[in-house]
Formats: C-alpha cells, sequence, structure tokens
C-alpha cells in the first residue's frame, strides 16, 4: 500500500474573473522508503503540486478537484488544525532558497527548537536544544554552530540546517523542492549524498523536485515528468531514462550532456513553455514538438495517460495508437 495516493489532483489561481489551470489532473504514488524524482521546465506545475500537498498553496490558489490520501486519509478533507499535525510531524517540506527559508536575525539552534516545540516533539526547552544539536549533526554541522546565524554560513551549510530542521519531527515523507539550486558542483554532490544516506537510515520517502536529471538518475525510484500543468511521463527511474516514450521526455534526455561525448552538441526545445492565459486546446507541448508521429489529434485534443507497459504512464497521442 502507498503512504501516499495522489489522486486527479488539479490546481486553479484565481486571476481577477479568470482562473488559471495551473496543474490539471495529476495522480502518483508513494510508497514507503522509495524516491520520485518531479522533474520539468519552469512554470510546468512542480512546486504548486507539492505546495497543494501540504495546502500551503497562496491566497489566490485553489485545489478544484482530486484527492491527496496519505496513510488511508485525505488531505484535503482535514480540518485546517488537522493539517497542522500532519505538517512538519508526518510530510516535511525542504522550500526553494535555504536562506530565504531561515530567518537571518534568529540564530539556526533557535529555529529548530522552535519546531520542536510547537509541535510537541519535546516538552523542555533544554531537550530542545539538546535534539537539536543531535540534528545538526546528523546531516554534518557541528552541533555548537548552531548558535550562529544563517549569514555565518556557506550555502551549503545553509541547505543542510533546512533540512535538518525539515527533519526535526521524524516525517515519512520528505519534500525536496530544488534542493541543489545555486550551490556549485561539489556541494551538490555531498547534498545528494546526504539525502540518500538519510533516505536509507530513516526509512524515509523522498520527493525530489528539480531540473538536474543527473540527481534523478542518481537518487530517485520513480520519475513524473510534468509539462503544462500536466504528466507528460510517469515510470520508473530506469524505465524512463532508457525507454523514454513521450516526445518531451526524449527532449530533455537529448538536452542533458553526455559525459562519454563531451563534445557532442546539446539538443534544445524551441519556443517557450504555454501560457496559464493561452494554453492550446490539445496536447499543451503540441506547439513545440517536433515529432514526426504528429497528427491533427495532437492539435485539438488533449491526450490521457495510457499504460504503455506495467507502471509506465504516457500521455501522447502517438504511444495510444502505438499499443
Amino acid at each position: 500500500m502507498a503512504i501516499l495516493d495522489v489522486r486527479n489532483l488539479s490546481v486553479d489561481y484565481l486571476a481577477g474573473e479568470c482562473a488559471l489551470h495551473a496543474v490539471e489532473g495529476v495522480s502518483f504514488r508513494l510508497e514507503q522508503g522509495r524516491s520520485l524524482g518531479l522533474v520539468g521546465e519552469s512554470g510546468c506545475g512542480k512546486t504548486t503540486v507539492m505546495m497543494a500537498l501540504l495546502r500551503l498553496l497562496p491566497q489566490e490558489g485553489r485545489i478544484v478537484d482530486g484527492q491527496v490520501v496519505f496513510d488511508g486519509r485525505d488531505l484535503l478533507q482535514m480540518t485546517e488544525a488537522e493539517m497542522r499535525r500532519v505538517r512538519w510531524c508526518e510530510m516535511s517540506m525542504v522550500f526553494q532558497g535555504a536562506m530565504n527559508a531561515l530567518n537571518p536575525v534568529r540564530t539556526v539552534e533557535s529555529q529548530i527548537v522552535e519546531v520542536l516545540l510547537l509541535h510537541d516533539a519535546v516538552d523542555r526547552p533544554r531537550a530542545a536544544r539538546r535534539r537539536a544539536g543531535e540534528l545538526l549533526e546528523m546531516v554534518g554541522i557541528p552541533a555548537q554552530r548552531g548558535r550562529q546565524y544563517p549569514h555565518q554560513y556557506s550555502g551549503g551549510m545553509r541547505q543542510r540546517a533546512v533540512i535538518a530542521m525539515a527533519l526535526a519531527c521524524n516525517p515519512r515523507v520528505l519534500i525536496a523542492d530544488e534542493p541543489t539550486t545555486a550551490l556549485d558542483v561539489m556541494i551538490q554532490a555531498q547534498i545528494l549524498e546526504l539525502l540518500e544516506r538519510l533516505q536509507a537510515e530513516l526509512n524515509l520517502s523522498l520527493i525530489v523536485v528539480t531540473h538536474d536529471l543527473g540527481m534523478v538518475a542518481e537518487l530517485c525510484d520513480d520519475v513524473l515528468v510534468m509539462y503544462g500543468g500536466m504528466i507528460a511521463e510517469y515510470a520508473s527511474g530506469d524505465e524512463l531514462f532508457n525507454m523514454p516514450q513521450h516526445p518531451y521526455t526524449r527532449r530533455l534526455l537529448e538536452a542533458f550532456p553526455d559525459v562519454e561525448a563531451p563534445g557532442s552538441t546539446l539538443a534544445s526545445i524551441p519556443g517557450n513553455p504555454p501560457r496559464l492565459d493561452a494554453l492550446p486546446p490539445g496536447c499543451r507541448f503540441e506547439p513545440r514538438c517536433d515529432f514526426e508521429g504528429r497528427t491533427a489529434a495532437c492539435g485539438q485534443e488533449a491526450p490521457l495517460p495510457v499504460e504503455v507497459s506495467p507502471g509506465h504512464l504516457v500521455a501522447c497521442h502517438w504511444a495510444r495508437r502505438n499499443l
């Protein structure tokens, strides 16, 4: 049984009298101890999906359809008080931009202590400070440095501190939104290694939102590719990287550098992702698609995901015709 089962999730943003369809019909499952990579271009709806899971959408956001079933309970049917007991204690999130996620005028230790006391993870401030030190040590930061401020940390240390804070209440699901953004290559590798170690040690279920296909290939058991707020392809990591079926997925992989051919020319995808107020009537990728199997239906009707092999879903008219 999946610990997290997202079914037909749809999210709109209100802009005056208009409703912009940011996410439509997204479904996926996450098993205990497994990891899911959520990939796609900026603006495709990745972060919106994650914010919807925790019901942390901005004021303009509306969940208009779907279910988010966590451990047998639909989070979308819970009261706000019930959701506060889920956030951080059962599902936690590492937000994009560690410097923005930390309060610059408070020590790192005090921010972790606040989480522990607020969610009743410990009952005394002294125990909370001791636990904060243990969490920092767990992510590779000496406990005594918890008394420093975020600006006294390097970028990699700030990212580790945010991960420690997210793990403070022993959640079962950890969501990491662009965990290596703005970090150099060596620090990125260290954060990746840290997430992999923590997942194994704590039996975490992990969702990684990223543009980095290398991170996904290294860390994630399953991969969900999004485009224009919808699912393009969903499969195990091995199958998606070795047998991609959607034209968008193929182009993404062709644009990824090949270490065995450093001088090769990278592919690109001409054009831009669709605007939410000007979505195409058919397949969202059709205006940029150069696949030779395109038909008139691609520009007229949005394709539904079809299972091309066990557990491998593709939203493409060509995939449906070739079943």
